[in-house]
């Protein structure tokens, strides 16, 4: 019951993805339903309307955007956070990923998986700004927060 059942992604004001993007972005959503762990906890002395949830994603004026409903659809939580935490580690992880998407063309194994560690240190680090902002909000284990953070930069690459 503490999961997500469906993830939905608003990025219908975005320019169409590149083909790496694409496939980042359907490896994280289909590794993320696959296996996550996601709760609502208790807030103000209010119950969390229980999972499994529905989850949409958007950038809105500048801030990423929680849509939380509940399997049945009723509305269980919405919240915004900054993206300037984001920002940096954002920037960081893309200019990384094209190094990889390049690297996979042109260069040995070796090089490719000292590229590839650099990547997912960096996608650790935005996994785990993402569970200190959803702190209070959101329950999250640090694969789930990797998958969501795929998601965020796949967001926030077209905004």
């Amino acid at each position: 019951m503490t999961r997500i059942c469906e993830i939905e992604l608003d990025d219908s004001n975005l320019p169409p993805p590149t083909p790496e993007i694409e496939q980042e972005r359907k490896v994280a959503m289909f590794d993320l339903l696959e296996d996550n762990s996601f709760e609502l906890p208790a807030r103000d002395d209010r119950v969390a309307p229980q999972g499994p949830y529905r989850v949409g994603l958007a950038i809105r004026e500048k801030r990423l955007v929680f849509d939380i409903s509940t399997q049945a659809g009723e509305k269980a939580a919405e919240f915004h956070l900054s993206l300037s935490p984001f920002r940096q580690v954002i920037k960081d992880y893309w200019a990384i990923c094209e190094s990889y998407f390049d690297a996979v063309k042109t260069m040995p194994p070796s090089q490719i998986e000292t590229i590839d560690m650099a990547r997912r240190g960096i996608h650790n680090e935005g996994a785990r700004v993402l569970q200190e902002r959803l702190e209070g909000k959101a329950v999250i284990d640090t694969d789930t927060a990797r998958r969501l953070f795929t998601l965020v930069c796949v967001l926030h690459f077209g905004g």
